[in-house]
């Protein structure tokens, strides 16, 4: 996006950098490093930031005021409804693609949100090995208000734990070592001290939840949560588990239906030139144009179920169209400049809110490169430059 510091990363690219890049982020835990890390950051001009920064406001505006919890009661399908919710999800992301608006101009544009957390960890140390591989100025950074890696890493280890010492807190995940993003659990560890647990090993006693750890019990009092419900249930043969619907003695960071409340529900709340139009399914009244469109289900994650070109048929075949948003088509700005064709950039925003502060403050990133008509693995396969990456934003 900033033409001179492309020009001169694309000049002096090699392979071997490449390899010996990955090298470094596969030293973070071998063997853990399990999608594409992409061969180029992102570099992000101070207006671009602004604008993205800008569009986050009006969004958290709507989320902190006082019929949120009203207007997203919906959200949250009932069979998975946790009790004990708390005020405000301590993490949240904002996922913003780079497009091209009618008069040709580069502007954000919300693709989704998330009242989730994201490679928090990973990226810490996934952005000081990247700062050194691809030169990036001194004026430039991957953290935004003032944070840097220091103050990130203690910010973030004060929220994941509480007032709790790191054994009694658990990265709750279903076959953690399994997960596509499970280096990022690593380096929870690595900086927090916090442990992945799974599911299927979480036992209950009574109000209590523990775990056991080489013969011993350990109560568990905090759960970082990365567990996704909708992935939790398209899981089979993983045998008896906890009922995390059960009232139990445990605090949440953060708690599990913020990730439904802050999420596609959300999108047809929002009024903000970088947030598309987006409308519930069941809510369309006038006829649309189903070309400028996308469909999408309320309750799916990481794409599954995108319709991109949709037909009237899509339509006519939903039975609850109430689960449905029809969200306006972007144009992804193929704005990365590689050695065969340019791709297409998405910029996740990191966002944390501790007890205590009246809004949540964007603290770091993540980037994503694409080739292909979504950002994802299944739409990029035998492509390079694509996969995850950072961003480096011009400071001011």
């Amino acid at each position: 996006m900033q033409k001179d510091l492309r020009q001169q990363f694309n000049s002096q690219f090699t392979e071997e950098k490449y390899r010996a890049y990955l090298d470094k982020i596969e030293r973070i835990h071998p063997g853990s490093l399990d999608f594409r890390n992409a061969e180029t950051p992102v570099f992000v001009p101070r207006d671009f930031t602004g604008k993205m920064l800008a569009a986050c406001e009006d969004i958290i505006d709507v989320i902190t005021a006082g019929n949120f919890k009203e207007l997203t009661q919906r959200s949250i399908p009932q069979d998975i409804l946790v009790p004990n919710e708390d005020g405000h999800p301590q993490f949240l992301v904002f996922d913003f693609g780079v497009c091209e608006n009618s008069s040709g101009q580069l502007e954000p544009q919300l693709i989704e949100m998330q009242g989730f957390p994201s490679l928090f960890a990973f990226q810490v140390l996934h952005s000081s090995i990247t700062a050194d591989y691809a030169n990036v100025p001194a004026n430039y950074s991957s953290y935004l208000n003032g944070y840097d890696k220091d103050s990130y890493t203690a910010l973030f280890k004060e929220i994941v734990l509480g007032s709790h010492q790191p054994e009694n807190v658990i990265l709750l995940e279903i076959f953690p070592e399994q997960q596509k993003t499970r280096i990022d659990f690593y380096a929870t560890t690595q900086l927090t001290g916090v442990k992945p647990v799974c599911l299927t090993k979480l036992k209950a006693e009574g109000r209590q939840l523990y775990y056991e750890e080489n013969g011993r019990r350990i109560d568990v009092k905090r759960i970082y949560n990365r567990l996704i419900f909708d992935d939790l249930q398209q899981q089979k043969d993983i045998g008896e588990t906890i009922d995390l619907r059960k009232e139990y003695d445990v605090e949440w960071v953060p708690h599990p239906n913020w990730f439904y409340r802050i999420s596609k529900f959300t999108l047809p709340f929002i009024d903000n030139p970088y947030v598309p139009e987006t409308f519930f399914l069941n809510e369309v009244t006038q006829p649309v144009n189903l070309e400028d469109y996308v469909l999408k289900p309320l309750f799916s994650f990481a794409g599954m179920g995108v319709v991109i070109d949709v037909q009237q048929s899509d339509i006519d075949a939903i039975k609850d169209p109430e689960n449905w948003i029809l969200q306006r088509k972007v144009n992804y700005a193929s704005v990365i400049n590689t050695m065969d064709e340019p791709a297409k950039a998405e910029i996740r925003l990191f966002y944390f809110w501790k007890e205590g502060w009246e809004r949540p403050v964007a603290v770091h990133n993540l980037a994503r490169l694409s080739k292909g008509k979504m950002i994802g693995t299944r739409y990029n396969k035998d492509k390079t430059w694509v996969g995850g990456s950072i961003a480096y934003f011009e400071n001011a």
